[in-house]
């Protein structure tokens, strides 16, 4: 009797979740359609391995004497699956040269990042900022006129060098900043040179002596900040 319920019960669930979907609105309709579609997904990609794992097809032998000249070079059997698993591998290693030692860290909120300097005689405008956080400025800054200096980055966070660890070799060196090349966070950090946890820096690895395949010298390398430069007073990073 059990049995028999749990069958009518898994036949009805087709007709039960058609009238879900047409009976539901607003919000909740497009969550269970986001839902069913992800459902759906899956279930394409299972019957697409179960597929691959049976395709099969195999060259015909003869039944005797030695074998043509056309055939010596095919493998006996030729597998779907070790086809797509070299595709899938291929991808992956694709995906590997741009990945990086932290793939997620916090957003730093400009109420962090920033700090409201009250200007004017009577100190009521608050239209500048003082930037909290470390900061890296090339070798050729200068300031802009105090009138027109909307951030300000103080000469007690701004930073030169950085400790950089080389995975491979298991070796720290401190090297020259070259640049930032991309703040997590915000493009306007970017643009500003703040360096924060996670940031892509460029350094200059000249002195290092690496040379590429074709035998150039190798000057310049990005690794990412692995610390919170303003709590510990250097930039760790990771090559």
């Amino acid at each position: 009797m059990k049995n028999d319920c749990k069958r009518k019960k898994l036949a009805r669930a087709a007709h039960d979740r058609s009238h879900i979907a047409k009976t539901l609105r607003g919000g909740k309709a497009k969550l269970y359609h986001k839902k069913r579609y992800s459902e759906k997904v899956q279930m394409r990609k299972t019957i697409k391995e179960h597929e691959e794992k049976q395709q099969k097809s195999t060259v015909k032998e003869p039944e005797e004497g030695a074998v043509p000249a056309y055939l010596l070079d095919r493998q006996k059997q030729t597998t779907g699956a070790v086809l797509s698993n070299a595709i899938k591998q291929k991808r992956k290693e694709k995906a590997g040269k741009y990945n990086v030692p932290l793939p997620k860290v916090k957003a730093v909120s400009d109420a962090e990042a920033f700090k409201v300097v009250k200007t004017g005689k009577s100190r009521r405008k608050g239209w500048k900022r003082m930037v909290t956080k470390a900061t890296f400025v090339g070798e050729n800054f200068t300031r802009k006129p105090a009138k027109f200096e909307r951030f300000i980055r103080p000469m007690g966070l701004r930073y030169k060098k950085a400790h950089v660890t080389h995975p491979e070799l298991q070796t720290t060196f401190c090297l020259p900043i070259i640049g930032v090349k991309k703040n997590p966070s915000s493009a306007m950090y970017t643009s500003l040179g703040v360096i924060t946890k996670g940031t892509i820096i460029e350094v200059n690895i000249s002195e290092l002596g690496q040379v590429t395949q074709g035998g150039k010298v190798v000057w310049a390398k990005y690794a990412q900040v692995t610390n919170n430069p303003e709590l510990d007073g250097c930039i760790n990073s990771v090559s």
